[in-house]
């Protein structure tokens, strides 16, 4: 029941952001007919990732409500991971199980599997398409995964051949920010003892591991229903 009301609220708010999107094109065709000075392209400073609840939600990714991101690098060439709300919810990973190169994975079923404390629970993938390259640092130390999601514990990239398709069904920028939040609101309610609550609303960052807040018996389940495996 929890999946299903989940993709209602997915569907719902993808037709919202595609409405918002038309209109936001059109305004930025006419908008990039304007002449930006060059002085305005090299001091521009780099955003830092947006900290919404406590989790860090970079707004040049796209996102899969199963907590797995997505990064253009060329048209067909894509880069995938887990974001900063599953590295934590993760916590310390005994290993992490990737697939072979030149497999074929498919957008919204098992990408990887993640091993922890014996028990183990799959992410799906935010694209479809063949694995060109894994990250065999992941695989000697799995909590780099963990530590820098976004950055040097990147997963696999994947040469999707309609990219462009599979990027439309993911969440990006205000989307992405209101589905971290409800998932760290829903983790909250599951949690009532854990001081994320506190922490987001000082606008600190959550714990590193929230899992060790998590009864044993009761990671699996949570691990599964936020990452929708």
């Amino acid at each position: 029941m929890t999946v299903l009301l989940v993709l209602f609220f997915f569907a719902t708010f993808l037709l919202i952001d595609y409405l918002r999107t038309r209109h936001a094109n059109a305004t930025a065709t006419f908008h990039s007919a304007l002449p930006v000075a060059a002085t305005e392209q090299d001091t521009a400073p780099r955003l830092k990732p947006a900290l919404v609840a406590g989790f860090e939600v970079p707004a040049n990714l796209r996102y899969h409500p199963g907590h797995t991101w997505a990064l253009g690098e060329s048209p067909s060439l894509v880069r995938v991971g887990m974001d900063d709300f599953a590295s934590k919810l993760a916590g310390k990973l005994e290993s992490i199980s990737l697939p072979q190169r030149g497999q074929w994975i498919r957008q919204g079923q098992r990408m990887c599997t993640l091993y922890r404390d014996g028990r183990k629970v799959d992410m799906v993938s935010p694209i479809e398409g063949t694995v060109s390259n894994i990250n065999q640092e992941v695989e000697k130390d799995p909590n780099l995964a963990v530590r820098d999601p976004y950055g040097e514990g990147w997963l696999l990239t994947v040469q999707s051949p309609d990219a462009k398709t599979s990027f439309r069904n993911l969440l990006g920028g205000a989307l992405a920010r209101w589905w971290t939040e409800e998932s760290a609101s829903r983790l909250q309610r599951r949690m009532p003892a854990m001081a994320l609550g506190a922490l987001a609303q000082d606008g600190g960052e959550a714990l590193d591991d929230l899992s060790t807040h998590i009864p044993d018996q009761e990671w699996l389940p949570l691990a599964k229903e936020f990452f929708l495996s």
